[in-house]
């Protein structure tokens, strides 16, 4: 299968550049598979969607504000991206411009940051570096840090936490799990009080998940690592409800990569901390996901082809084009789906 078969046409009007106040109130397409109809709703009203018994997945990363600005010994100025944490020090970044951190390169960011660029990681043109601070490095950068936006959202964010998730819990993204930026405190209640039980796991989202892919076919494309967690209780309660036959809804794409790289042939999982480089495409096999909440996502990404997994690829696209014939709103800060 070929990358250029999940192109689409979207104008740029359409891509969202700031979010929705309240948040519940973003639009949503609804895609019953079984009965092959589409309902035109609003976040809010998905309770209509869900019932009694239902399991609803939810990623508790939470972003870190990664972007810093930093400069050379000769003062030219550079663009910090953090990646990957290693230990207390040590990083994966990027660096903008790459040609400025060479090995060796001391770059600084203020009195109480700096760091060595220690090496280049060739494949994903990443650095390797080390951190130097004084006092605490999470307190730092919640400072001075910004949120790492993606590159299509030009416009800058006057409250950091709308790219959090009201449940974010555990730091370590790089960017926001998008599906989950839809739900309200209140919504969430109204969802508990149906008899909705919610499970949270965790993925550390990566850059990864922006980088276009660039393979012809799609199986030569390889899958960023990113790092997950399924805690006891969540391993639990999800292979309760697939005993019982009941519904595990996944909240993005986050969340099914975390449960499907967990799951055996009959959709239980483990509690686990590992990596997961797993690259979901058709046709797939879907072991623990039953139904999906997501985004709408970019044209040729690994995104879009997991979400033609759970449909079709033909099914997604005739979706993806209805909504931007409805002026739906694309991308991190854009409406949503729910298919199931």
């Amino acid at each position: 299968m070929k990358t250029s078969d999940f192109d689409y046409y979207l104008p740029e009007r359409l891509i969202a550049q700031t979010p929705v106040t309240p948040r519940d109130s973003s639009r949503l397409l609804v895609y019953d598979r079984k009965n092959d109809k589409v309902y035109h709703e609003h976040f809010c009203d998905i309770t209509k969607y869900l019932k009694s018994g239902d399991l609803l997945v939810r990623n508790n990363t939470r972003v870190l504000p990664a972007r810093l600005f930093g400069y050379t010994e000769n003062g030219g100025k550079v663009e910090i991206l953090l990646l990957k944490r290693f230990n207390l020090t040590d990083w994966e970044v990027l660096v903008k411009p790459g040609r400025k951190a060479k090995p060796g390169t001391v770059l600084t960011v203020n009195e109480e940051l700096s760091l060595e660029v220690l090496s280049v990681v060739e494949e994903a043109g990443s650095r390797m570096v080390r951190f130097v601070f004084n006092g605490v490095f999470e307190d730092i950068i919640s400072r001075i840090g910004e949120m790492p936006l993606p590159p299509y959202i030009t416009e800058k964010l006057k409250d950091k936490e709308r790219y959090q998730t009201v449940y974010a819990k555990v730091d370590g993204s790089a960017a926001a799990p998008t599906a989950g930026l839809h739900f309200t405190d209140d919504l969430l209640g109204r969802i508990r009080e149906m008899g909705v039980d919610i499970a949270d796991v965790l993925l550390h989202v990566g850059l990864g998940t922006f980088r276009p892919v660039k393979t012809d076919d799609i199986t030569s494309h390889h899958m960023h690592s990113e790092y997950y967690e399924i805690s006891e209780e969540a391993a639990e309660k999800i292979n309760r409800a697939k005993k019982e036959g009941r519904r595990v809804i996944a909240t993005g794409t986050t969340c099914v990569r975390t449960l499907e790289s967990a799951a055996d042939e009959n959709g239980f999982v483990r509690p686990v901390k590992a990596n997961t480089e797993i690259f979901i495409y058709p046709p797939y096999k879907f072991k623990c996901v039953d139904a999906l909440i997501t985004n709408f996502h970019l044209p040729k990404s690994t995104l879009i082809m997991l979400v033609s997994a759970f449909s079709s690829r033909e099914k997604t696209l005739e979706l993806y084009n209805l909504a931007v014939k409805e002026q739906y709103r694309f991308f991190s800060f854009g409406d949503a789906m729910f298919i199931y």
